[in-house]
């Protein structure tokens, strides 16, 4: 977003502040890609992924050979985000959604070829994006972010391999379904994050969300895991770098 790019300094002075000390920059559509990956160049505890958002409809379509262009790029770490949408169908069937389906393929056959995760997405879909996940997805892993389904969608993605990241909702009032989700994921699947610059924890929720604001996330998994916020911390940074094939913090990018 153009006015984050403006702030970043303020942004990146509030992450020291609140002991963020990294941060996975989102690609959305490929028009963004240059803005994207020009953020993780830039800043040493940046990274980035490619990749185009299942409800972008009206710009250009990825295709396998530039996801595989993009993706070998220098530290670019993820394919995504990307998965299925059907929330918003506008007048339109589930079958209509084919063309959503198949560029969910398209990713995922990038990130196998590449070796690298996926960042998924998946929005009232939840059925669709597990069974094409088991068509193509043998060996790749990656991420459900920012999870809102069910148990039951949790452990299927967890048996596939997948992580689960939790973002700012798990503190809403009304999200307690979501709580007990969280408290039985084990530890070593877990990951945090904002989804910036939506979905604010509270006590920020109305406002715009900024990685300051993510250890109100660990806060609040910690108090559904019964350890420390520090802990959660330790361990979410731990699985990032594992999953991101990255250097612990403070070693050489």
């Amino acid at each position: 977003m153009a006015d984050f790019v403006e702030r970043m300094p303020d942004i990146r002075s509030a992450m020291a502040e609140a002991r963020v000390d990294r941060a996975l920059v989102i690609c959305t559509t490929l028009e963004e890609f240059d803005a994207v990956h020009a953020l993780a160049l830039q800043y040493d505890n940046f990274w980035a992924s490619a990749g185009v958002h299942p409800d972008t409809e009206g710009l250009k379509e990825p295709s396998y050979e530039e996801l595989i262009d993009l993706g070998s790029r220098p530290r670019v770490v993820a394919i995504g985000e990307t998965g299925l949408d059907y929330y918003r169908l506008n007048g339109r069937s589930i079958a209509d959604m084919a063309w959503q389906r198949e560029r969910f393929r398209v990713h995922i056959r990038a990130a196998r070829t590449l070796g690298k995760p996926l960042v998924i997405h998946t929005r009232s879909a939840s059925d669709d994006t597990l069974a094409i996940l088991r068509e193509e997805g043998a060996g790749v892993q990656g991420v459900f972010h920012c999870f809102t389904e069910t148990a039951e969608v949790a452990r299927a993605a967890l048996d596939l391999g997948f992580h689960i990241s939790f973002s700012g909702i798990l503190t809403f009032r009304n999200a307690q379904d979501l709580r007990d989700v969280a408290r039985w994921v084990p530890m070593d699947r877990l990951l945090i994050e904002t989804d910036s610059p939506y979905l604010a924890p509270v006590p920020f929720r109305g406002k715009v969300n900024q990685p300051a604001y993510v250890p109100h996330v660990a806060a609040q998994l910690s108090e559904l895991k019964g350890c420390s916020a520090e802990e959660i911390g330790r361990v979410t940074s731990a699985n990032f770098e594992r999953l991101f094939q990255l250097p612990a913090a403070g070693s050489a990018a």
